[in-house]
């Protein structure tokens, strides 16, 4: 922890609890100054009873999230019950009966698993879990401490901090429950496609014997501490060197900061949107649909995981990955992971597919599902997981989930 950081921890365990909200507000500020404006702007013309029942009916209208599998549980090796979701496909023949394998066992179909980003959950992946339903085996899950997942025992019966090593173990706990034969896509955004290359550091084996193709979007193999979010330089050095002890700080006070974020709905939706997207006609209902799965993250969640992401380093596990078929896609406009990473990791795998995808931000499998299901779909084709003639469909545009 830097000096920095201790400070404000200090003052506020000393009762300085003022001192440290001051801290979390400056660093927060510096994020947020863009986006405030806008906001600003907004207040003088729309009332917050209407921004209410705007969010509201933009809740009730958008079915984004809304689709649901057969439920299942598996148990990390710290006991923390984490949650997934499987959409199973059945064997027909073209008569659209069952076929029936006599004599022999039938092979264990393909299975694509999908792993999440940081305070986020599965029905991040909904418009491609909407494409791909009825094509190919599909499971989706909550990385812990997010969605329906448990809290990590681990870190909250033991105070142990969240690493990238273990949600690449957590990864391998789903598998062992939801897929325990048969051939695997791994597919992770963000965090989640860090927790694929866990997985691949620790079980290398379970690549090399099962995996047959592997998707990261908008993701790294290392080096996040130098990313500036598109700040000035000045500016975010001031926030990293603050934000650690200022979030564990907010973190030991959760209940008081979460009513602080919803009095401050409208300023942090603004945050949210600048991280997320990219273009300025992002359909509104998807927008909130992100902003719901961001806020819907406990404040000492985010304060959990934010460290464990400036010692990711796993650039040396992407060999394991060398002989097989990726895809490593990436919004342009990412600030959060910027491009130039998947640019690094498509440096380190030449055989790797690398889609750039223009005017897309972080969240680029929501802000154009359309070609990020098309790159999927193609992936899966060279996989093998599906028929060259197989439709995938249902993903249109951000306005109609199929």
């Amino acid at each position: 922890m830097s000096e920095s950081s201790a400070q404000a921890v200090t003052a506020a365990s000393a009762g300085g609890w003022r001192r440290a909200t001051g801290v979390a507000g400056l660093a927060i500020g510096v994020l947020a100054t863009g986006a405030a404006a806008g906001v600003a702007l907004e207040r003088m013309t729309v009332g917050r009873g209407m921004r209410r029942k705007a969010r509201l009916v933009l809740d009730s209208a958008g079915p984004y999230g809304a689709l649901r599998g057969t439920p299942g549980r598996a148990y990390a090796d710290d006991g923390t019950e984490l949650y997934y979701e499987v959409d199973e496909v059945e064997a027909e023949g073209q008569d659209g009966r069952k076929r029936r394998l006599f004599g022999r066992r039938a092979p264990a179909p393909v299975t694509v698993v999908f792993s999440h980003g940081y305070c986020l959950n599965q029905d991040s992946w909904h418009f491609q879990r909407a494409a791909l339903r009825g094509v190919v085996r599909t499971v989706y899950w909550d990385q812990r401490s997010h969605g329906r997942s448990a809290r990590g025992t681990a870190q909250v019966e033991r105070g142990e901090p969240v690493s990238i090593e273990q949600l690449g173990r957590d990864l391998k706990a789903v598998i062992d429950a939801a897929a325990p034969e048969g051939p695997l896509v791994l597919v992770g955004h963000s965090m989640g496609g860090m927790t694929v290359m866990a997985l691949a550091d620790r079980f290398p084996e379970l690549i090399r014997e099962r995996c047959v193709g592997v998707a990261l979007v908008g993701t790294s193999s290392g080096g996040l501490g130098e990313v500036n979010f598109g700040l000035p330089v000045a500016g975010v050095n001031a926030v990293r060197r603050v934000l650690p002890g200022v979030l564990k700080v907010l973190g030991q006070r959760a209940e008081l900061v979460e009513k602080g974020r919803r009095a401050t709905a409208d300023l942090f939706a603004g945050v949210i949107k600048r991280y997320s997207f990219a273009s300025r006609d992002v359909d509104p209902a998807v927008a909130r649909f992100a902003e719901r799965m961001i806020e819907s993250t406990p404040i000492d969640v985010v304060a959990e995981y934010y460290p464990a992401f400036d010692g990711h380093d796993k650039a040396e596990a992407l060999a394991h990955f060398a002989a097989l078929p990726v895809l490593v896609l990436a919004g342009v406009g990412d600030l959060v992971t910027p491009s130039e990473h998947s640019e690094a990791i498509a440096g380190l795998l030449p055989g790797a597919e690398l889609v750039l995808v223009p005017d897309a931000g972080h969240l680029v499998m929501l802000e154009h599902p359309e070609q990020v299901t098309d790159s999927l779909a193609d992936l899966l084709v060279r996989a093998g997981a599906v028929p060259a003639g197989a439709t995938v469909g249902g993903y249109g545009s951000s306005a109609h989930p199929g």
